[in-house]
């Protein structure tokens, strides 16, 4: 396993490694590897990062050039090795075909990533001595943690900075000043897994076992808009997540179309569009900061969309507890991975974000689940839902 920042070069030395692999050079082996599997977070990711990228294995391949069958999904070396794609998006893919080495690419962003990694072990059952190589910027996944426990893997860590020689001019030293020292940085940067905040209201194991493909029957489904206090450059998000009530009684988060830095009517056009998308009920709309502009901004593209204001009369960690509550009761579930929600629900903690910044995605979540599980319940309207 290859633990790396961002540019670090951690996929260089995956295509390198395949590459190695695939004609039998030392360091890499002894013996040619025939049957490797190329897994990816999407099919578009392998193509276009492991394979065609710059760092990928057309661009390092210098002895001998594969050539790339697009329409086979896989590479073909003169020797006769073949390379085969898979996607995190498709376990099943993975049962049938065997393999006597692979490369998984950034699996700490795999969607399907247990189920993934478990059908290409079963896989793995050529040859004298089958083996694989991750590379993977860290991210806490109970996938990762585990591998990492496991006394048989090999880790190497490799820091962004290590590899700055060869990246753009300038782009160290911002990246230093933005983010050294923070959760971001250390994990995006530096190559280190960082576990859950002390402290948070949630955990990514939680999270983990809330994901689901299908929902229940729906009988509400909210917009619930956090608007930012200010707009332009410095300004926050603006929280924007939509969630159903199921007639299970389950609340199922739907979407994080949270936005960066947006103007009043850019963060208005998108609560509408979701607000639509999802034929939902209504609008929930913070008014803490902007009063009754909330409102009227929606309303001013489109006077039609039900709109009700709700005011924080208790501090955002007071209004979050009996929400994680309610996760841990298992009456939340999410409809696939909402990464940058569920990042800010790990770190959120008595005192807000580590890094300082208003929880916005956060603020619209619990709002949404206050509505929809610590109200009454109006009479139910329902509808099945097209999560495509």
């Amino acid at each position: 396993m290859i633990l790396g920042g961002r540019g670090s070069g951690k996929t260089r030395a995956g295509a390198e490694w395949v590459s190695g692999a695939a004609l039998g050079l030392a360091p890499f082996t002894k013996k040619a590897y025939g049957n490797i599997a190329l897994v990816g977070e999407t099919l578009a990711d392998v193509r276009e990062v492991m394979i065609d990228g710059p760092s990928g294995i057309m661009a390092t391949s210098r002895l001998s050039r594969p050539r790339y069958e697009v329409s086979r999904r896989r590479v073909l070396w003169d020797n006769g090795a073949i390379a085969s794609v898979f996607s995190s998006e498709d376990p099943d893919s993975l049962r049938g075909p065997q393999f006597d080495a692979a490369w998984c690419d950034e699996l700490a962003k795999w969607k399907y990533a247990q189920e993934t990694w478990d059908m290409l072990q079963f896989g793995l059952r050529l040859g004298d001595n089958p083996r694989q190589i991750i590379t993977t910027t860290p991210r806490s996944m109970s996938l990762l943690r585990n591998l990492l426990k496991d006394k048989m893997m090999p880790v190497t860590k490799m820091k962004t900075a290590d590899n700055s020689q060869f990246l753009a001019s300038g782009f160290m030293d911002y990246m230093k000043l933005r983010y050294q020292g923070s959760r971001l940085g250390r994990q995006e940067l530096d190559g280190e897994l960082i576990e859950d905040r002390a402290g948070a209201l949630w955990s990514r194991d939680l999270l983990e076992r809330c994901m689901i493909d299908q929902p229940a029957d729906l009988c509400r489904i909210v917009v619930a808009v956090d608007p930012p206090a200010t707009s332009g450059r410095n300004a926050d998000r603006c929280g924007i997540v939509v969630v159903g009530l199921g007639l299970d009684n389950i609340a199922y988060v739907m979407a994080d179309a949270t936005i960066e830095q947006a103007k009043p009517h850019q963060w208005a056009g998108q609560a509408i569009k979701q607000f639509h998308h999802y034929e939902a009920d209504l609008i929930l709309a913070e008014v803490n900061q902007g009063g009754e502009m909330v409102a009227a901004v929606i309303h001013a593209q489109d006077p039609l969309v039900p709109v009700r204001s709700v005011r924080a009369k208790r501090g955002k960690w007071l209004r979050a507890e009996p929400v994680a509550a309610l996760y841990e009761q298992g009456r939340i579930r999410h409809l696939g991975h909402f990464t940058a929600l569920e990042d800010e629900m790990c770190d959120f903690g008595p005192d807000g974000l580590s890094s300082g910044r208003s929880p916005d995605r956060v603020d619209a979540l619990v709002w949404a689940l206050q509505e929809l599980l610590l109200h009454d319940v109006q009479e139910p309207r329902i509808r099945k839902l097209n999560v495509n």
